[in-house]
Parts: structure tokens; C-alpha cells; sequence
């Protein structure tokens, strides 16, 4: 009987923790994949109430917007979350009581990818979901020629300068291999050419 209650006693200690430790856990995950504002980001912002109004602002370069009664109010950095208490602490702040905000993405431009060579468009692209290699060049207008065409990732180094090649088998991706349709970071050129690099 003593064994089961000192058990007891050890699984009691030990599982709120855990459960804790795994709900910081996911939490810090969702946290992470939150959707960060940058330049030139369009957003809508609605004031639900105490009185209605509803305006779409575009992230200026120097990471500010300007919003009714309140000016100019820096958000590069901050998720949507963070911008819509932001918004709603300034209006607060003497402008209006009780104030409830609504912030949503409009339009991703800060997060954007480059496309160069042997395609119909050449050019700079947005990343407004996911985007993989494949969809890249269709969104360029697909090849400006058929046959050898060789497509490579320059993707720039984190923290350092310079860029990491990546090649892509493009033929695998078009015969469907899903496997080689490689997802597109912000930043990344996409170089399609004709025979070897």
C-alpha cells in the first residue's frame, strides 16, 4: 500500500509539470509560426466599436502606419496580434472608451522571392502563402523555352553574406514528385537556364 501512494505521490509531482512544460511548448510553437508584419505589408484594420470604422494601411520603410486619431504607429516586427492590442491601448489612450480592434493581412509583400532567366515574366514575386519552386515559375509564366531547362535555389545565408545553391530536378517536379518541389523562403532567387550551370 505504501508503494502505490509513494507512487501516487511521484505521479502527482511530475505530470502537472509535464503537462505544463508541453503547453509552454505548443504555445511557443503557434507563437512562432504567427505571422510577422514587414514593409510594405498591406493591412485592414477595423474599429468594431464604439463607433465603426474600417480603413487598409500599407507598412511604410520605415516600419510605421498611420492610423486615424491616433498618427503614425510602428509595427514591423510585431505580429497582427501584437498590432491590433497596440492600436487598441493608443485609442484607448484618450480617444475613444473601450475600444475594440480588428487586424487582418490584406497582402503579403514583405515576404518576397525573385525569379530570373529563361522565364515568361522575370521578376519579383510575393510570398502570400505557401509557394513551392514549381508554382514559382508558373506564376512567371512558365518556361520562355523548352528542352534542357536547369532551375537552382540562390538562397541567402542567415547571418552571414552570400547565398546557398540549392539545385531543383526540375524533370522530377514536373513528372509529379512532390518531394522535389522545394518551398520558397522570403528572399530566396529562383535562376532558370538553359543546359549546365
Amino acid at each position: 500500500m505504501k508503494r502505490v501512494l509513494s507512487v501516487f505521490l511521484v505521479l502527482s509531482l511530475i505530470l502537472p509539470n509535464a503537462f505544463a512544460a508541453a503547453e509552454a511548448d505548443s504555445l511557443q510553437q503557434a507563437a512562432s509560426t504567427e505571422y510577422v508584419v514587414g514593409v510594405d505589408d498591406v493591412m485592414d484594420i477595423s474599429v468594431l466599436q464604439p463607433e465603426k470604422l474600417l480603413t487598409s494601411v500599407v507598412v511604410s520603410p520605415d516600419g510605421s502606419i498611420t492610423f486615424p486619431y491616433i498618427g503614425s504607429v510602428i509595427v514591423k516586427g510585431q505580429t497582427l496580434a501584437q498590432v491590433q492590442q497596440t492600436i487598441q491601448d493608443k485609442l484607448a489612450d484618450g480617444y475613444m472608451k473601450y475600444p475594440v480592434v480588428s487586424v487582418s493581412l490584406k497582402e503579403s509583400r514583405s515576404r518576397k522571392f525573385f525569379v530570373y532567366g529563361e522565364v515568361m515574366k522575370p521578376g519579383t514575386y510575393y510570398i502570400n502563402e505557401n509557394v513551392t519552386v514549381l508554382r514559382a515559375i508558373t506564376m512567371a509564366g512558365g518556361f520562355s523555352k523548352w528542352g534542357s531547362s536547369k532551375v537552382k535555389i540562390l538562397r541567402p545565408n542567415k547571418g552571414k553574406p552570400g547565398y546557398t545553391t540549392i539545385k531543383v530536378n526540375i524533370k522530377a517536379v514536373m513528372d509529379g514528385e512532390a518531394d522535389e518541389d522545394i518551398l520558397l523562403e522570403s528572399e530566396d532567387i529562383i535562376v532558370v537556364t538553359q543546359g549546365i550551370f
